[in-house]
């Protein structure tokens, strides 16, 4: 390593707090410094190469290899503005990109609030959420000022009446969806919720869309009818005059890349009308083309009220995301004196809004999400060979977004207890991809997974060395847990 290298190290053992990073991990051993990224791969400060299977937290959609044509896109914005808020102004930048987004989001998708990332972007969703009834119950009221008393008495005492505020929201088990107060309120992971509770009130988890853990026989209706009537019940039990939100993500990250079953989606918007609730779509990691479509609730007709959306935006070329709503959550708050109380001093940056133009430019040039699109079965097919491995249980997911479920035993799909997944994943798995140079995410906040996800860019060589690398540490990793 170089001199820099060495100063590096030391810096980063007394400075740096990584995220989500067991620190005491590097007492012993080296910081990864990741130094530069081409394509698929990075280079760490010692001059090993990484194919980057994981399109660093499933965000760098274009790959590596655009940052001379982003940041000339930066660097003008630059200098003609580099900063100003959205806060009462607006400036071209973020017109446009609203614009922009707003082409590409499924129907009436119209209006776009942007903030600096995911867990802001599902944290503005869920207060606009519990605003929307507020301003809307406002708007109805002030449609009777000046009516005629006797004619529109009963119109006018009803909208005085004060109805139980909607404030509570259901989310999924397991899911994850951010890490400030409100979006770790909504996250199903208790874990990760535990060191901070007590949190916002108040949520309650629905069972997520695993297939692979259902009773053997069930079929595809039968899966979708048991989910859609647990969310029934759950709103029932909450009270659906205060339920103001349910927040799914298309295809669930955390646990494995579920899928949803035939008719789900089309079951919990029909549920939300019928109680009129918000439907909101996290499409944090599935929009902007990681499963094959502009935006998954085009895929799978989920026909969202909102949309939350941040990394593929600008491909984490810059920190940016998007709340994107629909035209009848937007109308009550276009009324005079009306206003959403909400605002993220970044949020619509300039510089970051630039960066993300160029992005979605540069993915309809080089045709990215069609490209995903036409490889997703050839993707599939490779992966599903894994499943020959005695460790490897299932195979799930779309696009380039997919999960292998590793269990102890493939007949009766026993799973690792918590010791067993330690030694799995940190202890074999890990250190092994770390090995060979592919970024994978093993993972155990559901049942054991390794998630693979690389950058959108990914051809039939880098699907291959994927495959490859993962066939012979999933391999390695069976001998020794005794398969």
């Amino acid at each position: 390593m170089t001199a820099t290298g060495l100063d590096l190290q030391r810096l980063a053992r007394e400075h740096l707090w990584m995220h989500f990073t067991r620190m005491g991990g590097y007492a012993a051993s080296d910081v990864p410094i990741i130094v530069r990224g081409e394509g698929c791969y990075l280079e760490d400060a010692n001059g090993k190469r990484y194919l980057d299977a994981l399109a660093g937290l499933f965000s760098v959609n274009i790959g590596y290899s655009y940052g001379e044509e982003i940041g000339q896109a930066a660097l003008e914005q630059m200098r003609e503005l580099p900063f100003y808020t959205n806060w009462t102004y607006a400036h071209p930048r973020a017109i446009e990109l609203a614009a922009e987004v707003a082409s590409l989001a499924p129907g009436t998708l119209n209006r776009v609030f942007f903030v600096s990332g995911g867990s802001e972007a599902v944290e503005s969703a869920w207060k606009l959420a519990r605003q929307y009834y507020v301003a809307r119950g406002e708007t109805r009221l002030r449609a009777h000022v000046g009516s005629v008393p006797e004619r529109d008495h009963d119109a006018v005492v009803a909208n005085l009446r004060t109805p139980p505020r909607r404030y509570k929201a259901i989310t999924r088990q397991t899911a994850y969806h951010g890490t400030t107060l409100g979006a770790l309120s909504l996250t199903g992971i208790p874990p990760i919720r535990a060191p901070f509770e007590p949190l916002v009130p108040e949520v309650r988890n629905i069972s997520n869309t695993n297939r692979y853990r259902r009773p053997v026989g069930e079929t595809e209706e039968e899966f979708t009818a048991s989910l859609l009537d647990e969310l029934r019940r759950t709103i029932e039990m909450m009270g659906p005059e205060t339920v103001c939100l349910v927040h799914l993500e298309p295809v669930q990250n955390s646990g494995g890349a579920f899928t949803p079953p035939a008719g789900y989606f089309q079951g919990v918007r029909a549920i939300c009308d019928e109680y009129d609730i918000l439907l909101s779509a996290d499409e944090v990691i599935t929009g902007f083309g990681r499963v094959g479509a502009w935006f998954a609730s085009e895929r799978y007709d989920i026909r969202p009220d909102i949309i939350t959306s941040a990394k593929g935006l600008s491909s984490s070329y810059g920190a940016i995301g998007a709340v994107i709503a629909a035209d009848r959550v937007v109308e009550p708050f276009l009324e005079q004196g009306s206003m959403y109380s909400h605002g993220i001093t970044f949020g619509g940056h300039p510089v970051q809004c630039a960066v993300a133009l160029k992005n979605i430019e540069i993915m309809k040039r080089e045709g990215i999400v069609e490209h995903v699109h036409a490889s997703e079965e050839r993707f599939r097919s490779k992966l599903a060979t894994l499943l020959e491995l005695p460790l490897v249980g299932d195979l799930r997911g779309a696009g380039f977004f997919w999960a292998l479920e590793l269990v102890k035993d493939k007949e009766t799909k026993a799973t690792f207890g918590d010791d067993e997944c330690e030694r799995l994943l940190r202890g074999i798995v890990s250190p092994a991809l770390f090995e060979a140079g592919l970024i994978c995410r093993a993972d155990d906040r559901g049942d054991p997974v390794v998630q693979i996800s690389p950058p959108l860019v990914a051809g039939e060589a880098e699907m291959d060395s994927i495959v490859g690398i993962l066939g012979d540490v999933l391999a390695e990793a069976g001998r020794r847990m005794g398969h």
